[in-house]
């Protein structure tokens, strides 16, 4: 791995201009595993300047290069593939097993959707037979600013790296400082690819400096965040002055809805997705409403799967869940598990402190809470922890009211054996993606939300089209 202090400008590992060196924490032993450097406004200009200056070779490159060039990165990737596992397992805490086959898969899987979309993209398109010399041409946006988070490494990074090339950008990501060094195995990945000079660079740094650094940044034409909805406030705030598009991927609190005639595994399965991770997906299911004639049933499979729930150290293989990522992380998590006893929710299973046998990193219970209502802060708030709040409903339109009763609208969950039902709660429910009955999203469809989940699209044929500008163009040669 390269110097964790250096950062990636220009096609070359530089660097900082005023070292400030910050500690990077194994969530689960708590101890220091390494040092990187937080960037300054130094450090970002230069980032800025060589992605400017290389920004028209590559904005003018033909696409089939910049398809090779990604190609190129998902072989790289694919070989480095228990590498950025261990960076990510170590500085996140996401078991090892779980940390290759989806942490680090789910970037794979990524660049290859990418690619197959990116291989028939129209470029120009007719708007219409009404209209035959009128195209609408899409281009790059130019120099775009990418700030990542740590809950998913590089399912974010190839989310935004990725189309952004293909679209003919010029990047300068910027991971989360938390958990830098997956994306500094990323950056060697993309360095042995041979991208040319400029085109992509990594400067390390927190979001107050760096981050809003790139968000005022004049020569910065677009943001890509992906955090917290407080963090895409201020970002999105910050960029005003410079009139630059800004996209947001935010928070969640999904709402599971769950019908007496749901599978008989929907609850199970429910349960075990908002532990995924050990609670740290902003698309998690983390309000379940449960009809009332299925209820008490419910509770009991929730308070059966946190119960079998293990808890363990990050390095060890297994189905286990680890540690969240950090002692402030922690804290919240622990604040808003007593708000919920506190504010009269049942705790089921699970709750306060570290769990049985644990005595240091930063572990939590698999919690449940039952008998929540929208008026609790638990049902209201992201945890961004493993914990699951289950609520009552007597009816569909009572779900649904309950459902939409929140800032957020991202991921909502339909559990139906009624085809009818199922299609009519998916357009009433307000949130970026809707999935019913076990089945996720069809390879390409993008990823984003509504309302204080950020309307960002990602993925697919839309996640290359939000890093490019649309023009319309009238008196097209449609001879040439």
């Amino acid at each position: 791995m390269a110097d964790k202090r250096k950062f990636y400008i220009n096609g070359k590992w530089v660097d900082p201009k005023k070292p400030n060196d910050f500690d990077v924490i194994d969530p689960s032993t708590e101890e220091v595993i390494a040092v990187i450097s937080i960037g300054d406004q130094a450090d970002t200009d230069a980032a800025v300047a060589a992605a400017k200056a290389a920004f028209p070779a590559w904005a003018a490159t033909p696409p089939e290069e910049r398809l090779k060039h990604v190609e190129k990165i998902l072989e790289v990737y694919q070989r480095r593939a228990p590498d950025m596992a261990k960076a990510i397992s170590s500085e996140m805490g996401a078991p090892s097993d779980m940390a290759l086959s989806d942490q680090t898969g789910v970037g794979a899987s990524h660049i290859k959707t990418f690619i197959d979309n990116f291989r028939d993209f129209e470029f120009v398109r007719p708007l219409g037979p009404h209209a035959p010399t009128t195209m609408i041409s899409w281009e790059p946006v130019g120099v775009v600013g990418l700030i990542t988070p740590w809950n998913w490494p590089m399912n974010q990074v190839t989310l935004k790296v990725i189309p952004a090339l293909l679209a003919g950008d010029t990047v300068v990501l910027k991971p989360s400082e938390i958990a830098p060094l997956s994306s500094i195995v990323w950056t060697e990945i993309i360095d042995e690819a041979g991208l040319p000079a400029g085109v992509y660079n990594m400067v390390n740094g927190d979001g107050v400096g760096v981050g809003t650094q790139l968000s005022v940044h004049p020569d910065v034409d677009m943001i890509s965040f992906t955090g917290s909805t407080r963090a895409g406030i201020a970002i999105t705030k910050a960029a005003a002055d410079t009139v630059k598009k800004v996209v947001l991927e935010l928070g969640g609190k999904g709402a599971n809805l769950v019908f007496a005639d749901a599978d008989p595994k929907a609850v199970e399965r429910g349960t075990r997705h908002v532990f995924h991770n050990t609670g740290q997906s902003c698309n998690a299911p983390t309000r379940m409403l449960v009809e009332r004639s299925f209820y008490d049933q419910a509770v009991e499979t929730a308070k059966r799967v946190a119960e079998s729930t293990q808890v363990g150290l990050a390095e060890q293989s297994g189905r286990h869940i680890g540690p969240v990522v950090s002692k402030l992380q922690w804290d919240k998590i622990q604040e808003l598990i007593q708000k919920g006893i506190d504010e009269g929710a049942r705790l089921v299973a699970g709750g306060t402190g570290l769990p049985e046998g644990v005595n240091r990193g930063y572990f939590v219970r698999p919690t449940v809470f039952a008998d929540v209502n929208n008026d609790m802060t638990i049902a209201k708030q992201e945890i961004f922890g493993p914990v699951l709040s289950i609520i009552p409903f007597d009816s569909e339109e009572e779900a649904v009211e309950i459902a939409n009763d929140t800032i957020y609208g991202l991921t909502n969950y339909v559990q139906t054996q009624d085809g009818a039902r199922r299609n009519r709660l998916a357009r009433q429910l307000r949130a970026g993606m809707v999935e019913m009955n076990g089945e996720g999203r069809g390879r390409g469809a993008a990823f984003g939300g509504v309302k204080a989940s950020g309307r960002a699209r990602e993925g697919g044929i839309m996640g290359i089209e939000e890093f490019m500008d649309s023009k319309a163009i009238s008196g097209w040669s449609v001879d040439s």
